[in-house]
């Protein structure tokens, strides 16, 4: 008996040092990587990449930050991914060189641990809106007059509501700011800063004033500060063991590359063209389908991806009628002006429709002016085409026949001046006011019905009768 509670109590020494490995090993790290301007794109890509993170049982994510900034609404929804994540986030301004400017900063902000490398900076998060000046701080408040009126400046005269909307986006930015500064017990004062004056701060500068906590030459030097650090996650209490974990690379998938090209207010645009330009030629030549197809396809592409923008209306509306006058002086001409009206509609809606500044979501102006102009060849050739076919003599029915040649192919045996010609791949019968002869060649003057008036090709010509 004895003897096999001893080789019962080997046995699970045996597994329990077996298994020690496996429990050693601690949990990987995920690494999201954010280039260029955020986006609905980058937003898709960082919330599923946080959720697959959590379910694959990694310990930490790391979002490598390289941005100018980006859209309001796309940064918001990565903020709320990460404030309710049960993983903690580290985001990590790299490599040097790199930038967390606007959105970057508030992401920053809001992540369990903010980390920078040597070189980089981050800042600049003032809200930017169509009209303003990218980095430009707001109109200091207007100081009441002695009836309370706030909007009123110094003359008496009321702000221009500009100034009062740009106020209203600011205090928004810079309570969410210093709230999130405030949850993760970072420097509100100079967060505030960076919304109200677009202050920004180099990686030492933000680490000397608890903006960030770390400072890491790379990945690997951040993973190393981090091992044994405790953390309150979700009302949880979580030590990290990153030293030797394994890194589990996440890249954008085909969705979200295929999200990031349609997204792009250029590729919208040119979407937009291809897909009403599409319909239109279907509409109006009805038949072959390869145009409805592709421009119905086009359209929707274009249509999802501007909902997810922030779309001006009126500069879409303005790009609609330019077409719509473009294509109409193909088939009504009135002397260029429903054309000229057309493109200068589609330039100005073009340059109106994506309502922000943020660097990244604009559409070059090069890439207006070429649209506007291919448009307008198009149209020409097509309105060309038009007059020419306008020009061009009938070949159907009465105008088809009346002035064409035939050859006389038979003789009514009663009476010469009746007969029968080949013509336009019928035989019709004829009469004329002279005598016919076989093999003659007539000229058709007059169509009554089915018979038709001719006279010899010859007299026709030389304007004489025949005796």
């Amino acid at each position: 008996m004895l003897s096999l509670v001893r080789c019962l109590r080997l046995a699970c020494a045996a597994l329990a040092l077996a298994a020690l490995p496996v429990l050693a090993a601690p949990a990987p790290v995920v690494v999201l990587s954010v280039e260029g301007a955020i986006g609905p794109a980058s937003a898709d890509y960082l919330v599923r990449g946080l959720a697959r993170a959590r379910e694959d049982g990694a310990q930490l994510a790391v979002l490598v930050i390289d941005t100018p900034g980006g859209l309001d609404t796309a940064m918001r929804d990565i903020i709320k991914a990460i404030l309710a994540s049960p993983l903690p986030v580290a985001s990590f301004v790299a490599p040097s060189g790199a930038r967390a400017a606007s959105a970057g900063t508030y992401i920053l902000y809001a992540s369990h641990i903010a980390a920078m490398a040597p070189g980089t900076n981050l800042g600049a998060a003032t809200p930017v809106q169509v009209g303003g000046q990218p980095g430009a701080p707001p109109q200091p408040p207007a100081t009441p007059d002695k009836d309370g009126d706030k909007d009123k400046g110094k003359d008496g005269a009321a702000e221009p509501s500009g100034d009062v909307m740009s106020r209203k986006q600011v205090n928004d930015a810079a309570a969410y700011i210093r709230g999130l500064a405030q949850l993760r017990g970072r420097n509100a004062e100079w967060a505030e800063l960076a919304v109200r004056e677009s202050a920004s701060l180099a990686a030492e500068e933000a680490l000397r004033l608890k903006v960030v906590d770390y400072l890491a030459s790379d990945l690997a030097a951040l993973l190393r500060q981090l091992d044994g650090k405790t953390l309150d996650v979700a009302g949880q209490t979580l030590t990290l063991h990153t030293a030797g974990a394994e890194l589990v690379q996440r890249q954008p998938d085909w969705r979200t590359r295929l999200l990031a090209v349609i997204t792009n207010p250029s590729v919208a645009l040119i979407l937009m063209m291809l897909g009403v330009y599409g319909l239109f030629f279907e509409f109006s030549s009805p038949g072959h389908g390869v145009g409805g197809v592709l421009g119905a396809i086009c359209l929707i592409l274009a249509l999802y991806s501007l909902q997810l923008l922030p779309v001006n209306y009126a500069g879409m509306a303005l790009i609609l009628l330019g077409i719509v006058f473009m294509t109409a002086e193909a088939f009504l001409p009135s002397f260029g002006a429903l054309g000229i009206g057309g493109v200068v509609a589609f330039v100005v809606g073009a340059l109106i429709l994506i309502d922000t500044e943020v660097p990244g979501f604009g559409i070059p102006l090069a890439l207006i002016l070429a649209l506007a102009i291919v448009s307008a060849v198009l149209i020409a050739f097509i309105a060309g085409m038009a007059l020419k076919a306008r020009r061009r003599m009938s070949v159907a029915g009465d105008a088809g026949l009346v002035g064409s040649l035939a050859r006389v192919v038979r003789i009514e045996a009663d009476d010469a001046r009746c007969g029968w010609v080949q013509l336009q791949g019928e035989r019709w019968q004829v009469r004329s006011a002279q005598a016919l002869r076989s093999g003659e060649e007539v000229r058709v003057t007059a169509r009554h019905g089915v018979l038709l008036e001719v006279v010899a090709a010859q007299t026709a010509a030389e304007g004489g009768t025949r005796s």
